[in-house]
């Protein structure tokens, strides 16, 4: 996740790459997953970690954060 950890995340939900030039416009969600891949959580202790503090399924929540990793392959961070 070397792409993961050159991301500089700001308090307005904005992800920029300063090696690509790209900025990243996230949700409050979004921004907590990016955070927790950022400190080196598996995918599997992202789940747990949101799963403690959010009311959703753990099905909803798979789908989910397995959307957004794959988003993140195709913008080429991950």
């Amino acid at each position: 996740m070397q792409t993961i950890d050159q991301l500089v995340l700001d308090e307005n939900n904005m992800a920029f790459h300063p090696m690509m030039g790209n900025s990243y416009q996230l949700n409050a969600i979004a921004r907590e997953i990016l955070t927790l891949a950022k400190h080196h959580k598996s995918k599997d202790e992202i789940m747990e970690e949101l799963l403690e503090k959010y009311d959703v399924s753990k099905n909803e929540l798979f789908i989910d954060v397995s959307d957004f990793f794959s988003k993140l392959k195709v913008y080429g961070l991950a």
